[in-house]
This record gives structure tokens, sequence and C-alpha cells, in this order.
């Protein structure tokens, strides 16, 4: 069962940091190139950042507390 759910928890993991470094990336250029529209659209990728942190898993693959 565990490796059914290993290829779930890769690809949320990718997607967190994909969208994590994109954030950081569109902060760090809304602060030294485009001020304004850096942080209007680092905004969402954050929030989508965390979404995918946050993200369950199907049931199979979530640790029963």
């Amino acid at each position: 069962m565990v490796k059914f759910c290993l290829p779930q928890k890769i690809s949320k993991m990718i997607l967190g940091l994909f969208f994590a470094f994109a954030t950081l990336g569109l902060v760090i250029s809304g602060v030294t190139v485009l001020p304004v529209i850096g942080f209007i659209v680092a905004v969402p990728f954050g929030l989508i950042s965390f979404y995918f942190f946050r993200a369950h898993l199907n049931d199979q693959c979530e640790l029963e507390s």
C-alpha cells in the first residue's frame, strides 16, 4: 500500500516546492524590478503553494490518528 502513496506524496511535494520557489522569485523581482506587479502575482502563487502543502492525499495514504 505504501508504494501507491509514494507518487502522490512526491507530486504533492514537487508542486508545493515549485510554487514556493516561484513565489520567492516573484517577491525578489517585486523588490528589485517590478514593485507592484511582482507582489500582486506572488500572493496567488503563495496561496497555491500553501494549498499543495496542505492538500490531503486519498484515504488510503492518510495517516490514522
